[in-house]
């Protein structure tokens, strides 16, 4: 593990090693270990608000780029990019950082690697938070035959648009910061696109995803310095690594089998967008949360919400995470501590 050098604004950067390579980290504050998973496209960019907040909370904070994203590693074979690696690096952060245990919180492609480590490591994860992406027990039908139906005969959707190699790489290297700003405006809350199949989920033969992107200007919470520090992650490492968590969900189908219907029994908190195109499909997911998840302290949707809550909404999800978090067995801070959203 290499040194962290000095961070403005109090992050540290750290490089764990992982059986495939190097897994980077950026954290902030002292306290109890909070884990912090981004989504697609993403980096711990997606956290960049909630560092500050939550260290200020009396909470030491990681945030790792996934493996395949960000200044991690890219393995050269897809396979390694599965459930289980992802699992495994969770506990390498918590681990390389010093620590027995950790809260860990995703959004997005990150809500299931957080709810899949609470899984099949209680012993690791003490409690789990999902932004997003409800947790689905594993089970049911194969997910590419599954979703193929969805997208029918005329269109693909999404996930099966991403399966194979080349096609999604090409549009997003047309143009990196386009392809980047138009897929934040496209699952925006205020211009967000349909979640059906006329919006940017659900791709045409022949089409690219970004013929179906929103024009104008960047979302409000998206600054020109913020996206350039995500073109130049992307630059580094590519798009390839971040599909490949869709490009393994048959074998995340196969290594789950095992634990088909399995209930979380961890403390957990849900938070999603009203606007969100998940929250809409996995409607009935989230109602039957309370009956797979026992431990669900609370379930917010936020009204004009889009699909990035944590950099929406930064104020309401800082409340909610810190609300649940003081309220942990052994969670440590001090309840007078400030919580603030820095920018």
């Amino acid at each position: 593990m290499t040194s962290p050098p000095p961070a403005a604004h109090g992050r540290r950067h750290r490089t764990l090693p992982t059986p495939t390579g190097e897994l980077h980290v950026v954290e902030q504050g002292t306290g109890p270990l909070v884990v912090l998973l981004h989504g697609f496209p993403e980096t711990w960019r997606a956290w960049r608000r909630q560092l500050g907040s939550l260290a200020a909370a009396g909470f030491q904070v990681a945030a790792p780029d996934l493996r395949g994203c960000g200044r991690s590693s890219v393995p050269a074979d897809v396979g390694d990019l599965r459930m289980t690696a992802m699992v495994d690096d969770v506990v390498t952060v918590v681990h390389g950082l010093g620590h027995e245990t950790a809260v860990v919180v995703g959004h997005d492609v990150g809500a299931p690697i957080a709810a899949t480590a609470a899984l099949l490591r209680p012993d690791v994860v003490r409690a789990v938070g999902l932004l997003g992406v409800p947790y689905n027990p594993p089970g049911g039908p194969r997910p590419t035959e599954a979703f193929a139906q969805v997208g029918g005969p005329g269109a693909d959707f999404y996930v099966s648009w991403f399966q194979q190699p080349g096609r999604a790489e090409a549009d997003v290297a047309r143009d990196p910061r386009g392809w980047l700003a138009g897929f934040a405006r496209g699952l925006d809350g205020p211009t967000h696109t349909s979640p059906g199949p006329d919006g940017l989920f659900f791709v045409p033969a022949g089409a690219r995803m970004s013929d179906r992107f929103p024009a104008g200007p960047l979302p409000s919470w998206l600054s020109e310095a913020d996206l350039d520090g995500t073109v130049e992650d992307l630059a580094r490492t590519g798009i390839a690594g971040a599909l490949g968590r869709y490009r393994n969900a048959d074998r995340d189908w196969a290594d789950l089998a095992p634990h088909a219907g399995a209930r979380l029994t961890q403390p957990a908190v849900f938070i999603g967008g009203e606007l969100d195109a998940t929250t809409t499909w996995m409607a009935d997911a989230i109602a039957a949360l309370p009956e797979v998840v026992p431990g669900l302290r609370s379930s917010t949707l936020l009204p004009g919400c889009g699909h990035w809550v944590q950099q929406e909404r930064p104020e309401d999800v800082d409340r909610l995470l810190v609300d649940w978090l003081r309220d942990l067995p052994d969670a440590g801070p001090t309840a007078g501590a400030a919580v603030s959203s820095p920018g």
